[in-house]
């Protein structure tokens, strides 16, 4: 089975050689989706080896065009700040390979701060529990899966969870053992507690019915 890496990318050239490079290791097709840049980065993937499609800014939307861009039985999602672990490509076919329909790994941030390795499990927990790994866990797919749900939609945010929940009941998902490693940097610039409070209340928002363009403005207001 043949794989497919991913990286949405805005404004992301302090990550990008250490992404496109281990994603280059890992994967037979590289796709950096840019969302218009304006320091270097979709040059400089280009440079170093990815093929680079651009389009408009959102994540839903660059990912679809980046799955667009690739042949790849096997897809996964990788966001610029995130690293994957030794042989997660092989991992990712294998469970393929196996049935599932998509997952994603579990997460550890690069950062061993008490209140942030708490964090990481408890996300860890929830992805185990419900089978809906996030974002910036990695998450991966079938082609045939990827298809039949209809990709990514275009929302501003929440993007991966609806993917993930949309996947689940396509098919079975799964949590890989070793962890992805994702940049804190969202907590250090916003605060901790302030980052962990508005996740969970955009997500206890979203499951209340609000729809994700009104939790965007919320978002930023709040933000």
């Amino acid at each position: 089975m043949r794989l497919a890496i991913v990286i949405p990318t805005l404004n992301e050239r302090p990550h990008v050689d250490a992404v496109v490079a281990q994603a280059l290791a890992a994967a037979d097709e590289v796709v950096v989706a840019d969302g218009g840049s304006s320091d270097g980065t979709a040059q400089r993937a280009a440079e170093l080896g990815a093929r680079v499609v651009a389009g408009p800014p959102g994540r839903g939307r660059q990912l679809n065009l980046g799955v667009r861009a690739t042949t790849a039985e096997a897809l996964l999602f990788l966001h610029a700040d995130t690293r994957l672990p030794d042989g997660a490509g092989p991992l990712a076919c294998e469970a393929l390979a196996g049935g599932a329909a998509g997952g994603g790994f579990r997460l550890r941030f690069d950062v061993e701060r008490g209140i942030l390795v708490l964090g990481g499990r408890l996300a860890n927990l929830r992805s185990r529990l419900t089978g809906c790994p996030l974002g910036d866990q990695a998450q991966f797919a079938s082609r045939a899966a990827f298809d039949a749900v209809g990709g990514f939609r275009d929302w501003p945010l929440l993007e991966d969870l609806d993917f993930i929940r949309r996947l689940k009941r396509y098919g079975r998902t799964v949590l890989l053992e070793p962890p992805v490693i994702t940049a804190a940097r969202r907590f250090h610039d916003q605060g901790i507690a302030r980052t962990v409070g508005l996740n969970y209340l955009i997500w206890l928002l979203y499951f209340a019915g609000v729809s994700p363009h009104r939790l965007a403005r919320l978002y930023r207001q709040i933000r």
